[in-house]
């Protein structure tokens, strides 16, 4: 049977446990509650709850997890239905509530509308749901906002935050959600996904699965995309190539180059969309001049979009350092004899070449560098300047 759960993969336990939260009803008898209290977690395991957090690695469908849960709890039914999947898949449904953003930081303002909107009475359900997508993007003071509003929530509010881990939130706020950590699905249950979802072979799917390290969104992007397999591709292999200051200087270069061609393939089409919509909606006929009274939307409307460009930027560089990892992984994994851990396959003599070329030591020294890199550039550093620094301590003669 298709439920709201379906296309989730490789986190049963923490399905069954909100399962069992969204068909809980307060009363019911002692061995229904048993019947349905085989999750994972700490506490009562298919009690409600009014917060709510989901923790896990990047492409372990923290977010997919969370709307699936708001689908079951806003429908009264644990497996959902299609009606209210359909309006939580829109962002329509009336109790539902979205806090997220498409720049590098969620902005205290948003917090605290999104605190006010929670005291509404549900419209049409048992509960008014808000979803705080990378709760960890909050900086302290919008936490405070929101920490405040955990302590005394109204009755029939739900809060699903999300976030990489428990530490990337103020341990006040720990204190008062449930949390359900996800784990890392396997290179197998991606890859059945992608199969069942997309319709691509089987053995594409399993390339794009373990390339991507089982994040779902990035395998998805690379079993559907010709263009990003060879951004990949291309990005690992000029890493390969640096042998001079120069080479890693022009490397660096060229890795924001590919940065930037990746944003702008998630941005451009989404952006066009956006104007498309919005130009309707003030009822703009296309190529008609925009009326003064209106450019201030359509302002407002391009600031959004060039934010959401420079986060994307910003995820681009660093799923490139996250391949760069996967990269020097297999470096190392072929230096100590571990041929089977490869995830980069298809580079075959490239890596071998690579692995003969430099010792245990000074792979781990490269993926030092990287690590290096990603905090530089969390830090504000110019990344195309972090970018050159760690690439220098690549060359090998």
């Amino acid at each position: 049977m298709v439920t709201v759960w379906s296309e989730l993969t490789g986190q049963a336990e923490a399905i069954a446990l909100f399962r069992a939260a969204a068909g809980f009803q307060p009363g019911a008898s002692a061995d229904a509650e048993r019947a349905t209290a085989d999750a994972t977690a700490s506490g009562p395991q298919n009690q409600m709850t009014h917060s709510w957090l989901i923790t896990g690695p990047a492409g372990s469908g923290r977010s997919n997890l969370a709307y699936a849960f708001a689908t079951a709890l806003l429908s009264g039914n644990p497996d959902g239905d299609d009606a209210t999947a359909a309006q939580v898949a829109a962002r329509s449904h009336p109790d539902l509530q979205v806090l997220t953003t498409e720049g590098v930081i969620i902005k205290i303002a948003d917090v605290r509308e999104t605190v006010r909107r929670s005291h509404y009475s549900p419209s049409v359900g048992r509960y008014r749901v808000i979803i705080v997508e990378d709760a960890d993007r909050m900086a302290e003071h919008a936490s405070n906002v929101l920490l405040k509003e955990l302590e005394e929530p109204p009755e029939r509010t739900v809060w699903i935050l999300c976030a990489p881990s428990e530490a990337d939130l103020l341990p006040t706020i720990r204190s008062r959600v449930r949390s359900v950590r996800l784990r890392v699905p396997s290179v197998a249950d991606v890859a059945e996904l992608l199969v069942k979802r997309n319709g691509v072979s089987a053995e594409l799917a399993e390339r794009a699965a373990r390339e991507a390290q089982s994040h779902i969104g990035m395998a998805q992007r690379l079993a559907t995309s010709a263009e990003a397999r060879d951004r990949r591709h291309e990005t690992l292999v000029t890493a390969l190539n640096v042998r001079t200051v120069s080479n890693a200087v022009m490397a660096a270069a060229r890795l924001m180059a590919i940065a930037g061609d990746d944003a702008e393939a998630i941005t451009l089409q989404r952006d066009a969309a956006e104007r498309e919509h919005t130009l309707r909606s003030l009822g703009i006929a296309p190529g008609q001049a925009i009326p003064p009274a209106l450019r201030g939307q359509i302002k407002a409307l391009e600031d959004d979009q060039k934010r959401r460009a420079k986060r994307s930027l910003r995820d681009g560089i660093d799923r490139i350092l996250v391949d760069l990892s996967s990269l020097y992984r297999d470096v190392i994994m072929l230096q100590l004899g571990r041929t089977d851990a490869v995830i980069n396959r298809e580079l075959g003599g490239k890596l071998d070449e690579a692995a003969s070329r430099s010792s245990p030591a000074e792979t781990l020294a490269t993926l030092d560098a990287i690590t290096i890199a990603r905090h530089r550039i969390e830090a504000n550093v110019a990344p195309v300047l972090a970018l050159e620094a760690m690439l220098v301590s690549f060359r090998r003669p």
